[in-house]
């Protein structure tokens, strides 16, 4: 199958999918989990024509959980203590922060080396690559757990911070696309999308993530399916 077939198949299941649950529950909040998840969360955006803080997709919190573990793993430490965030698409050109990234307080830089923490990081943007090769298909229980988790902080109105996918309308200087940013999550879906000042080397870095997640959007605009 090809990519532009993927996009045409997935896209038609998620419009179909977010029109009825809009219909029969019109408050509903949408966690999109299905692939290409960038581009999946800005069809169901479109096809549910709510606000955009109802409608946001799974995958920043499944991401940051491998790359804790990764570092866990390097120190041999807890990854309970490790606070780590990332932007951008899911995928390659995913955007992990070692400014934003600690363990128990202590800057990640102080204890891993540049060379393997780049390392790390690499590994990260390619987790979902090492997955399938491992067992021959994509990852199941990791993105039902990071699901559960945003599902528990709408329900319960934690007003936790997650890394979510959320259609942008300005931040970070830009608009009309859906990439992975940090939220506060509530009862109301995105109660607040979260604009983290960057080094220039991180903005272009994001830039890159967001050009590649517009020219799938560009793909599926093409099909005029909405």
């Amino acid at each position: 199958m090809s990519r532009d077939d993927l996009i045409s198949t997935n896209a038609k299941i998620v419009k179909e999918v977010t029109e009825n649950v809009i219909k029969y529950s019109p408050e509903a909040k949408i966690i999109v989990v299905s692939n290409p998840l960038d581009v999946m969360t800005y069809a169901a955006f479109l096809a549910a024509k709510v606000p955009s803080n109802r409608v946001f997709g799974m995958a920043g919190i499944l991401d940051t959980a491998r790359y804790k573990a990764f570092i866990a793993s390097e120190l041999n430490v807890s990854p309970i203590g490790i606070e780590a965030l990332l932007l951008g698409g899911h995928g390659d050109t995913m955007v992990p922060l070692p400014n934003y990234t600690s363990v128990s307080g202590i800057p990640v830089r102080q204890l891993i080396p540049e060379d393997r923490l780049q390392e790390i990081i690499k590994r990260t943007q390619n987790g979902g690559g090492e997955i399938v090769a491992l067992q021959g298909t994509s990852a199941w229980y990791a993105p039902g757990t990071a699901a559960a988790q945003m599902v528990e902080a709408i329900v319960r109105d934690t007003k936790s911070v997650y890394p979510v996918c959320a259609m942008l309308n300005g931040e970070y200087g830009m608009k009309d696309i859906a990439l992975g940013v940090p939220v506060v999550l509530g009862k109301n879906g995105i109660e607040k999308i979260i604009d983290l000042k960057l080094t220039e080397e991180e903005k272009v870095l994001l830039e890159t993530s967001a050009k590649a997640v517009k020219n799938v959007m560009n793909v599926l605009d093409d099909m005029k399916m909405f």
